[in-house]
């Protein structure tokens, strides 16, 4: 089965660097301008309940199905929501959280393993529910946390966390088998994919 796990288009806060977590940030004028549509069809995608999710589901996939999964939310990072590090650059709390490698719960916010733990556990049972029916596609679109968390603990070949955040309007092509989920549950990465209209006119010709 090919499981296709992707990151919502280009924010406000992305571009100006702010933590967005479980606030309802829609796509920017720039971010929507930048989607085109897949060059596959899924019949239905699997989507966070964040308008921003929603949106480049839409414009990516118009004819699918949305059905949204509340437990694929971004992690939520509390009171640094709604700023960037400038910003909090000598505030004790931020910078206890950035000492601690981002490990200590966020103020008012979640801790990262637990983060983790919620999204894997929302991406194994999708993974399952889509083996157990013969499906040959899943099609996830969520966040750049759910990315890293998803494929730090499932993805091979290996790697850390942070080393696996996917471009805005991207992310990975995964493949697996009844078989080898069910042993081991992993995953193959086959490629990084986006869908931008940049990044399709540079796959057209070729770059």
């Amino acid at each position: 089965m090919n499981i296709y796990l992707l990151r919502h288009g280009t924010t406000d806060y992305n571009t100006q660097h702010r933590y967005q977590g479980q606030r309802d940030i829609p796509l920017s004028t720039a971010g929507r301008q930048a989607l085109c549509r897949a060059d596959f069809d899924p019949d239905v995608v699997f989507v966070s309940p964040m308008t921003r999710a929603r949106q480049t589901a839409h414009i990516l996939f118009p004819d699918a199905e949305q059905v949204v999964v509340p437990g694929l939310r971004e992690m939520d990072f509390g009171t640094f929501e709604g700023r960037n590090y400038v910003e909090m650059e000598n505030d004790p709390d931020y910078r206890a959280w950035v000492a601690s490698n981002c490990e200590s719960a966020c103020p008012d916010g979640e801790r990262k393993d637990d983060f983790c733990d919620r999204s894997c556990a929302v991406f194994a049972k999708l993974v399952d529910d889509a083996l157990a029916a013969g499906r040959r596609q899943l099609v996830i679109l969520a966040h750049g946390g759910t990315q890293m968390s998803v494929m730090e603990r499932f993805a091979l070949p290996r790697k850390e966390y942070h080393d696996w955040l996917g471009p805005n309007a991207g992310g990975y092509l995964l493949e697996t088998d009844p078989e080898t989920w069910a042993k081991d549950h992993t995953m193959r990465c086959l490629a990084k994919v986006q869908y931008t209209k940049d990044a399709m006119a540079k796959r057209e010709a070729g770059c």
